[in-house]
């Protein structure tokens, strides 16, 4: 006969959380395949969090923080200033994530690696990790983020962001870099599920701000929850066995030959990834029409209908607010060329003749992509000008798994944006090198003083 107690013992070992903690914690070290993907993600996060030091939400963080968590002993990247885990944290995905330029994945429809990669380096930093298990960690939180946000309906959600489901893998990899047992991982997972962010005015705001997707606030979250968890707080495990959101089946899966990282896509717009097909087509389209912005009558871009829910304003004021406008992207990229997006610079803000252009953009959604989203972001970009009239359509823009970059994208990619960033032009090499070999003949000490390194 089973007892009371032997019976509430079972059932918590069938919830989703103690399934997720179990497969982390049986990992020793992720396979060589998946440490060079870890490495991909590594290199394009500090590029974007280079860049993004320099943003005024990156300015605002490195002020607030501290205040807020005060003194520590993990790295402000790009400074001197230190702060705790949570601290450090928060401010180095602030970076990370201030221009939309960080990677994301398509099941997730979302960025883990900007909430991730920071808290790994932190509390790696804390306990003074070595280089495999940093990519090991990294790898891990990231197949749980994405299973996570995987398993829900995206069409029934009333946003995708990203802030809402990171947390578990912030949770899940510093849990893991700390040596915690099963028990208290799933803990830590279910205390960050039920304090995450709930981002109530995404899908309605039109105003711009810095709080965007949430992405820093459950990064610190993701890493207080551990800690919380650690001292005995427990939370509610069976978080993730509500079937009315969660599709069991995509998250309790074993860990096989593809992991969720290998899957990742980068970007080369500081915008949202929804205006990137029509970006890649609009540009494709003035090169074979021989069209400046001026001489482009008319512009219709056909997409999915969650693409229309952006604010897409024409004449953005706010940096965030552009980055969210595939009108004001679009022509800014026709106007000034795709280089003018990496990053999306203020000095474009109130350029006229991009406004002029963006007015003349209409977007419709399409039934060709009605169920497209979120496996894929498509567009079909129809050009009026000149007395001519063309049409490209984008089904995968580039960055994509099935458009891959070349490695020398991603070199180049990170030196545009260091060029942005407090970091000078050899520092940013000594950077690059150092992440880029993390963990083959480059390690912790060598990647913690290079992302100390400033330019005063």
């Amino acid at each position: 006969m089973t007892t009371t107690c032997e019976s509430k013992a079972h059932d918590e070992m069938a919830f989703v959380t103690s399934h997720l903690a179990t497969l982390c914690t049986s990992v020793s070290v992720a396979p060589a395949h998946v440490l060079d993907a870890t490495r991909r993600t590594l290199v394009d996060t500090i590029g974007a969090a280079a860049a993004g030091a320099a943003t005024k939400a990156g300015k605002a963080s490195l002020i607030g923080a501290p205040l807020v968590w005060g003194g520590g002993d993990c790295s402000i990247w790009f400074s001197r200033r230190r702060s705790t885990a949570a601290g450090a944290a928060f401010v180095n995905a602030t970076f990370a994530a201030a221009l939309d330029l960080d990677d994301g994945h398509r099941l997730a429809s979302g960025h883990p690696a900007a909430a991730i990669v920071p808290s790994v380096l932190a509390c790696a930093e804390h306990s003074g990790a070595g280089a495999v298990a940093i990519l090991t960690a990294i790898a891990l939180g990231y197949e749980v983020a994405v299973r996570v946000s995987g398993s829900r309906d995206i069409d029934a959600l009333r946003t995708t962001d990203s802030g809402l489901w990171c947390g578990y893998g912030v949770a899940a990899a510093t849990a893991w870099l700390c040596g915690l047992s099963a028990d208290i991982m799933s803990h830590a997972l279910a205390i960050t599920g039920q304090t995450s962010t709930s981002q109530p005015a995404t899908g309605f705001t039109r105003i711009g701000h810095t709080v965007k997707e949430g992405i820093p606030w459950a990064t610190a979250n993701g890493i207080q929850a551990v800690m919380l968890a650690k001292a005995g707080h427990r939370g509610p495990t069976d978080i993730l066995d509500d079937t009315d959101i969660y599709d069991r089946e995509r998250l309790v899966g074993s860990l096989n030959d593809a992991w969720a990282i290998e899957g990742a896509y980068f970007k080369l717009y500081s915008c949202c990834r929804w205006a990137h097909a029509a970006i890649d087509g609009a540009l494709a389209l003035q090169v074979r029409m021989s069209l400046r912005g001026r001489e482009i009558d008319t512009i219709l871009v056909e997409t999915f209908e969650r693409a229309l829910s952006l604010p897409n304003v024409p004449d953005p004021s706010t940096s965030e607010a552009a980055q969210y406008s595939i009108p004001f992207c679009v022509a800014l990229a026709l106007v000034h060329g795709e280089q003018a997006l990496l990053p999306l610079k203020e000095e474009h803000l109130g350029d006229a003749s991009v406004i002029a252009l963006a007015r003349r953009i209409k977007l419709v959604s399409s039934r060709n992509y009605e169920h497209a989203f979120p496996a894929s972001t498509p567009a079909r970009v129809t050009i009026v000008g000149k007395g001519l009239i063309e049409q490209q359509e984008v089904l995968s823009p580039r960055g994509e798994p099935l458009s891959p970059l070349a490695p020398a994208m991603f070199e180049a990619k990170f030196r545009a944006l260091t060029k942005k960033s407090p970091v000078d032009g050899k520092q940013a090499e000594a950077l690059l090198e150092a992440a880029s070999r993390f963990g083959i003949d480059r390690g912790s000490s060598d990647l913690y003083s290079a992302l100390s390194v400033y330019n005063a």
